[in-house]
């Protein structure tokens, strides 16, 4: 039985670095293709309060909505993809569904339906779709994507008919959406007066700032991305120092500690203090981008610290991570990444899913 517990998934984790003023910096396109997000963490070294600009966007993340036993058909009707689908970019993912063992549901602003299904539910469905890339022998799950926005999907037409009659009536399908809207425009759309005759309520985003003092903290420098012997620490090292950072457990790997034996890389500093911001809710990229742009500006004034942290956790159960990849569970349903931004307008962007993803963009 112990020898299980010794056994880690497989794991994937990309690091890469690049500059914020090079041309062919990828920085905005990993923020804006990751759609589904539940929690965004800022670390700011040598820091005691939060800085105005960071709080500011904080208070404009937005509302979302959580619509309870909403049937899948309801986004497809026409009427819904022209006052909203169209004119602007709308998030939606099913709510406390199980990626590996129920039928679950996505839908990005690119106006693309993503239905992650088990194998019963895609054969009474009827409509066309794929294995899913991470079936055993026997194929248990199949990806159906359908692309709202397409010329050949409007009223009347065979294939807008069918996808409305196999979700409507055929096999019906319903579960709890989180969903956001951000408008392309003006106008005077309601996700709440929409949904009125489902249950559905309105939700702001929680924030929360915790001062960490005193905290050990790995030499990192933006060059060394792959660390030197004792003189900086490498990437994968300090991005597990930041998950116990974050999650506030000691490093110092002391004898009386029963619950954690990790401690601190080498070489290593000692933080006077350190302010870490967190943000939960249903985020939508564009703000995760502003919050990132505002943090490259951190260092336009002369400030103590080296670099600065941003990290994006995604849902663990969505059927997809940065764009239309197929998302696993698995053990962890890793689904995050990170970026390290340093003075010189270096960063590091790190991206880790599980065992079930391919390898990130």
């Amino acid at each position: 039985m112990y020898s299980n517990l010794e056994k880690t998934p497989r794991h994937l984790l990309v690091c890469e670095k690049s500059n914020f003023k090079n041309e062919k910096s990828r920085h905005g396109i990993h923020v804006e293709n990751h759609y589904f997000n539940y929690r965004v963490s800022v670390l700011i070294p040598e820091c005691g309060a939060l800085p105005a600009g960071l709080s500011t966007i904080g208070s404009s993340f937005g509302k979302y909505y959580l619509v309870k036993n909403l049937p899948v058909y309801e986004i497809v009707e026409q009427q819904f993809l022209d006052l909203c689908v169209k004119k602007g970019s709308f998030y939606a993912l099913s709510y406390n569904t199980r990626i590996d063992q129920d039928n679950s549901a996505a839908l990005i602003p690119a106006g693309k339906l993503i239905l992650s299904v088990d194998k019963d539910t895609y054969e009474e469905l009827g409509l066309e779709g794929q294995q899913s890339q991470y079936s055993h022998k026997a194929v248990m799950r199949h990806i159906i994507t359908i692309d709202l926005t397409d010329a050949s999907f409007a009223p009347g037409t065979k294939k807008y008919e069918r996808v409305v009659w196999a979700l409507k009536e055929k096999k019906p399908l319903a579960c709890d959406f989180l969903m956001a809207w951000h408008p392309s425009g003006e106008g005077d759309f309601s996700l709440s007066s929409y949904f009125a005759k489902y249950q559905c309520k309105e939700h702001t985003p929680s924030v929360s700032t915790k001062i960490l003092r005193d905290i050990p903290s790995p030499v990192i420098k933006s060059g060394e991305l792959k660390g030197k012997p004792e003189e900086s620490c490498d990437s994968q090292e300090f991005l597990d120092w930041l998950g116990a950072a974050s999650a506030d457990i000691d490093c110092n790997n002391e004898a009386s500690s029963f619950l954690s034996t990790y401690c601190c890389p080498e070489p290593s500093i000692v933080m006077g203090q350190a302010c870490l911001w967190t943000v939960t809710g249903f985020l939508l990229p564009k703000k995760i981008g502003m919050l990132l742009e505002q943090l490259r500006h951190y260092f336009d004034e002369p400030k103590l610290a080296h670099w600065t942290a941003l990290t994006v956790h995604g849902f663990a159960d969505s059927p997809v991570s940065w764009g239309v990849a197929e998302h696993g569970f698995h053990k962890g349903g890793e689904n995050l990444y990170n970026f390290v931004i340093f003075r010189n307008h270096d960063y590091w962007l790190q991206m880790a899913v599980g065992t079930q993803d391919g390898c990130p963009p």
